[in-house]
Parts: C-alpha cells; structure tokens; sequence
C-alpha cells in the first residue's frame, strides 16, 4: 500500500519558527459570519457542553453556549485573554512539542477550527488527543478553503476541498483509538465561505492502544 504522506507533505513555504508568525495580535476572524455559524450549530448538534479543549484558539471559540469548562490553546497570549468563553488558557506550540499537559481521559471533547492545515505532526497531535479524550468524545476539526499558505502544509494547498476531508479522515485512521470517521460539508449551496467537518469518538480505553508517537 501507498504512503499516503509522502516525503515534503508536510512542508511548508515558511519554516521559520510558529512563535514569530503569531506574535502579532490578529483580532479577526478567518472565516465569514455564516461559516462561523455553521461552526457553532455544530458544535450544538455534538452536545460540546461540558469539559472542551479548543486547539489552535484564538479570541473567539465558536460556542453557544459556551461550555462548562473551556481551555483555549494556543499561540498568542493576547488573543487567549481575549477569549471570553475560555476558563483556563494555555500557551503551547503544537508543531514543536504535541504533548499537552494535561492528565489521560480530561476532556469530553476536543475541537480544531480552520487550523488542522498548520499541523506539523498531526498524527502525533492526534495520537495525544485521544490520550486526553474520556471515551465517547469526540475530536472535532473544522475547515474552509482559506488559510495562511505560507504556514500551511503543502500536501493540504495541493488536495482540494474533498481531498482535505480525506487528509483529515487519513489522520483518524491512522490514529489508533478513534471510532468511525464523519466527514460533512456543513454549509452546502451557501454563498460565502465552505465550512467542512471531520469528527471521530474516542472509543473505550480498552479497546485500543494510545498515546503519542506516529507523526512524521
């Protein structure tokens, strides 16, 4: 069978340190209002209320309501202050380290909006979210057909649309203790921005091996 990430996939136009990129405060957001919201429905349809950790975030995480617990991970400490949904934030770089500190079974779910594409080692991210994951959660990552190119990897500015749910489903199926994979086009025949989804459950925790180590 076929590498399905062959050599460079994951690559980028700029391999400068993650840090110098995010350090300007970018109080946008990087989707439209109806992409936004299909983000936010989803999450709804999930049942994302109780104990979430929002990778890659930002300002804003798409909650309505926001969850009981909330932590915000990601690159700039001006935006994480920012998140008023978010009750605990963390300043961590998933490309240079993809262990999070946090204890086995933490979290009910997991979410990645418009930030799978920047992922270095996501089989090694992933492989860590389930580690995190009480059974029965889910991973949940949602995209568009917009990004920073320079900062995303190459295989993902090579696929389009479908190939990039596949990428994603790719990165579950290569994760040992996930459930079946869903990929949905949230937002079908809207003008405006696409919204996708990929999503997986953590299965119980005897029905698989986990933990880091299956990156690239």
């Amino acid at each position: 069978m076929s590498d399905p990430f062959p050599p460079g996939f994951f690559a980028r136009a700029d391999p400068t340190p993650d840090p110098l990129f995010y350090r300007p405060e970018r109080m946008v957001t990087h989707i439209d209002d109806a992409a936004i919201a299909a983000v936010t429905a989803l999450y709804g349809e999930l049942g994302l209320t109780g104990e979430v950790l929002d990778l890659c975030a930002s300002w804003i995480s798409h909650f309505d309501p926001a969850p009981r617990r909330l932590v915000a991970l990601g690159m700039n400490p001006a935006e994480l202050a920012a998140n008023r949904a978010a009750t605990e934030r963390l300043v961590h770089d998933l490309n240079t380290d993809p262990v999070v500190p946090f204890d086995d079974a933490s979290f009910d779910a997991v979410t990645c909006c418009v930030s799978v594409d920047y992922l270095v080692r996501p089989l090694d991210v992933f492989a860590e979210m389930a580690r995190v994951l009480r059974p029965g959660g889910p991973l949940v990552c949602t995209f568009s057909n917009r990004c920073f190119p320079t900062k995303a990897i190459r295989g993902w500015l090579r696929a389009d649309d479908a190939g990039r749910g596949a990428i994603v489903g790719q990165y579950f199926a290569a994760t040992p203790g996930f459930g079946p994979v869903v990929v949905e086009h949230r937002n079908p025949g809207r003008r405006g921005d696409p919204l996708y989804a990929v999503w997986a459950s953590r299965t119980g925790v005897g029905d698989a091996d986990y933990g880091a180590g299956h990156g690239r």
